[in-house]
């Protein structure tokens, strides 16, 4: 049983750690750790861990920690993260990993350094269907043509989550970021949603190599096209649009020399795993995976847990998460710009 501490009490952990950790088949929670003392005290009655501390390096000190969820604002995750890997815990960090190259290339130093796993927490990778078609595409697809991928957060989205979420327990003691995150709606909706979608590309098409992007704000909505070129040589295009008028709006369309898959994910806090119909040109089947336990969070601690013990890694690992803040910082890049921007070359800030 892995030991896991969870660094920040606020609504992400509430909404999928705290519980994943309880659930986990091969992980529990061992503590908690936030300044605020009364957001803290409501977590520590809720979900009993067997410690409580309100200082992180008293949590880091603890012996019998294993690992670290970093379940903080996204400014706190690589400063945060690298700190548990210097004292020697694994870390399983919310994503995006960082918000530029330079955060993420001192992050990478780090996990090297200290010879820890480090997963980032692009759950959708644990996402059964998703798994499957993901599969499919390295055993049987043959060579890839094309990847459509669309990642559109929607205008309800809050309306349908209040309907099946707990009300989030806030304090006014939590610990923020300076300035307002929020502020620069390009760049908060890149990060938050753009980081999903790109890292969702490199699981099902591989990594990414260059991209040219155009960006409209029209009638308070962002919408991003992003044409991306992969390595294998396939083509590919990307849409993020926040908000569309409509219901959430999430999947793909992968074209491939033997066969062909169609995805719907749905709103990951309804827990419920992807819609994937994979076509197989040998025979001209079609095969919808099931994909019953649809609890990405509670998988991704428990492929977490795996790889520590040895297993192959399931999750994102350092690399793929700087490679996703590269691929933002394109995108960015070549929207201000107009032109083609390749990832090996940007530096810089999403």
């Amino acid at each position: 049983m892995l030991n896991v501490g969870i660094l920040g009490c606020g609504p992400i952990a509430q909404f999928a750690h705290l519980e994943s950790c309880v659930k986990a088949k091969n992980a529990r929670l061992h503590a908690i750790c936030d300044r605020a003392d009364d957001l803290r005290a409501r977590m520590a009655a809720m979900y009993e861990p067997e410690h409580s501390f309100a200082d992180y390096d008293e949590m880091l000190a603890d012996p019998g920690l294993d690992a670290v969820i970093v379940a903080t604002s996204d400014a706190f995750h690589v400063p945060a993260a690298i700190r548990a890997l210097q004292a020697g815990k694994h870390v399983l960090c919310e994503k995006p990993i960082g918000t530029s190259v330079e955060e993420g290339e001192r992050l990478r130093d780090a996990v090297r350094a200290s010879g820890c796993v480090l997963q980032v927490g692009h759950m959708k990778r644990f996402d059964p269907p998703l798994e499957a078609a993901r599969d499919f595409v390295r055993d049987e697809m043959g060579q890839i043509f094309a990847l459509k991928a669309w990642y559109c957060d929607s205008t309800h989205r809050y309306t349908n989550t209040d309907a099946v979420q707990p009300k989030p327990i806030l304090s006014k003691q939590a610990l923020k970021p300076e300035g307002d995150p929020k502020a620069d709606k390009a760049r908060y909706f890149m990060l938050a949603h753009g980081s999903h979608l790109v890292d969702t590309a490199r699981f099902l098409c591989g990594p990414i190599t260059a991209v040219r992007a155009r960006l409209l704000e029209r009638a308070g909505a962002w919408c991003w096209f992003v044409e991306t070129e992969f390595e294998n040589g396939a083509l590919g295009h990307l849409d993020l649009t926040v908000a569309v008028r409509m219901d959430w709006h999430e999947g793909f369309q992968m074209y491939g020399e033997n066969g062909s898959i169609i995805a719907k994910t749905f709103n990951p806090w309804y827990f419920r795993s992807s819609e994937v119909q994979i076509f197989h040109e040998k025979d001209a089947t079609t095969r919808m995976p099931l994909g019953a336990d649809g609890h990405f969070f509670r998988r991704q601690l428990e492929g977490f847990a795996d790889a520590i013990a040895g297993a192959p890694m399931r999750g994102a690992g350092i690399e793929d998460g700087l490679a996703s803040i590269r691929a933002m910082v394109a995108i960015s890049q070549s929207v201000r710009t107009g032109a083609r921007v390749a990832l090996a070359n940007v530096t810089g800030e999403v």
